[in-house]
């Protein structure tokens, strides 16, 4: 990473994994300025919140810990000037690469569902690479209550409502065969928390659709 960016601190958040992840890290004998925070089993929304509490720098990347976007996307993401960036698997120039069609099928029917829902547009809300600004961490984490895999649609729809500028980059994107997403419990469940995301949007203001937003294509 510091070949491609100045870094000044990583976190690695474990959420109750039950692998040998965060042995595996600590083994490695990570240097200071990478720190493993460990919590109990919550879910991806518990653990990016409790990430991003963490976090001081002026701009924060977060990202799924098996990479499925390269390290080399980041530059793209940096040079896109705004609150929120979200790397993105839809859009020209955008890749998915050895996805299962069904995958890719169920993902696409949530997205559908999630912009009739919650928040119109954006095709692409669930890939795990966003940058967020600090000043957009800090007004952001006390509205997000989301702690399973629909935080990403919070945080999004939260980010429209504040004002902050949300801008898309399209990506290769790597399929992870051995992904902690249970299709169909998962789907089910994340459904669910839309609906509920929903309610809290409409108490937090009546303009709780978001309008189109600018994308950012990578050159």
């Amino acid at each position: 990473l510091n070949t491609i960016c100045q870094v000044r601190h990583v976190f690695f958040v474990d959420d109750g994994s039950t692998d040998d992840s965060v042995d595996h890290l600590r083994r490695l004998k990570p240097p200071p300025w990478v720190q493993i925070l460990t919590r109990p089993h919550l879910g991806k929304g518990a653990a990016v919140r409790y990430g991003l509490s963490h976090c001081q720098s002026a701009r924060v990347l977060v990202t799924d810990i098996d990479w499925s976007v390269n390290p080399s996307w980041i530059p793209q993401l940096l040079n896109a000037q705004a609150d929120v960036v979200i790397a993105v698997r839809e859009g020209h120039g955008a890749r998915r690469i050895g996805e299962p069609v069904w995958r890719h099928m169920l993902g696409r029917v949530f997205n559908r569902y999630v912009q009739w829902m919650a928040m119109a547009g954006h095709a692409d809300t669930q890939c795990g690479c966003k940058i967020v600004s600090q000043e957009a961490i800090k007004s952001l984490l006390p509205r997000l209550k989301t702690n399973g895999w629909a935080f990403d649609v919070e945080l999004l729809a939260q980010a429209h409502i504040c004002g902050y500028l949300v801008s898309e980059v399209p990506v290769a994107w790597f399929y992870d065969a051995d992904s902690r997403v249970r299709p169909i419990r998962d789907g089910l469940q994340m459904a669910v928390e839309v609906i509920r995301i929903r309610r809290r949007l409409k108490r937090t203001t009546v303009h709780y659709r978001s309008q189109y937003l600018h994308s950012v294509h990578s050159e």
